[in-house]
């Protein structure tokens, strides 16, 4: 963006547009994920407490983290795959590491959720029941991406809303449950049974927002257009009724942890 605003002031100075391309798209794909990688240390930390049983670090464990955050680094060209003037390799390599990202944090932290939450006796709550949403939407946020970073599927469902659908699944149903779920643990709050209910309805409204973005990119409504033609209109109405459904199931947590906080500082004073 700097070398952009440097050559809309010096127009001599020039930057390849390939290169700011793959440079621009680097930096979005980057900091998206940046953003779940970070936030999903709130699970490891706080879903043992519920379960009773530690989350061990171990070389797998490690060496999985360390595969996937050099390759999430490295696969933003599946974006780019209809580009025609991106090398092929960059292609063939986009699909291979997409494909190969996805094991490691599906296999161990997916995997590492469901065993020390099997059997466990779990206390269900507001926290642990956000944590537990947080890893089905991020692993099941994955699936959808994969596909589409498959080059035969990416050619016709790129430019549709399926992309939408991939990284809200992604965020809406895996970052902000965590968000939300930390929140609620420093507050230290006792949920209600309408907090329980809250968790419920999140999970319903914000799965039937994504599958919405999914299906019409499955009917290959576009994305990025100011306007639709009539036939695609409906799938933007059933998807904005579950959104106004999120947007007030996450208000209302929201406001209740502001709540319980403002408790916990009385308490303390």
């Amino acid at each position: 963006i700097i070398l952009m605003m440097i050559n809309l002031i010096v127009p001599q100075f020039t930057v390849d547009p390939l290169f700011a391309k793959n440079v621009i798209y680097f930096f979005g794909h980057t900091i998206i994920n940046a953003t779940i990688y970070m936030a999903v240390t709130a699970v490891y930390e706080l879903l043992p407490q519920y379960t009773g049983r530690t989350w061990k670090s171990s070389r797998v464990f490690v060496a999985a983290w360390t595969g996937s955050t050099v390759m999430v680094l490295v696969i933003f060209p599946h974006h780019l795959m209809m580009d025609f003037a991106m090398p092929q390799w960059a292609a063939i390599m986009a699909q291979i590491l997409s494909y190969t990202n996805s094991f490691p944090v599906l296999v161990v932290t997916g995997f590492g959720a469901l065993a020390i939450v099997h059997r466990s006796g779990i206390r269900w709550d507001v926290v642990s029941g956000l944590l537990f949403l947080a890893m089905f939407g991020w692993m099941a946020g994955v699936v959808p991406a994969v596909v589409d970073a498959t080059i035969v599927v990416n050619s016709v469902m790129h430019n549709t809303l399926w992309v939408p659908g991939h990284f809200h699944f992604y965020l809406l149903l895996g970052l902000i449950p965590m968000i939300l779920a930390f929140m609620y643990y420093m507050a230290n709050m006792k949920a209600a049974h309408t907090d329980r209910w809250a968790v419920l309805a999140y999970l319903v409204s914000g799965l039937g927002f994504v599958l919405m973005f999914l299906y019409a990119g499955r009917h290959s409504v576009p994305r990025r257009w100011a306007e639709h033609l009539p036939e695609w209109i409906l799938y933007g109405r059933i998807a904005s009724v579950f959104a106004v459904f999120v947007l007030l199931v996450t208000v209302f947590l929201v406001i209740r942890f502001l709540a319980g906080l403002s408790r916990q500082v009385s308490t303390n004073d």
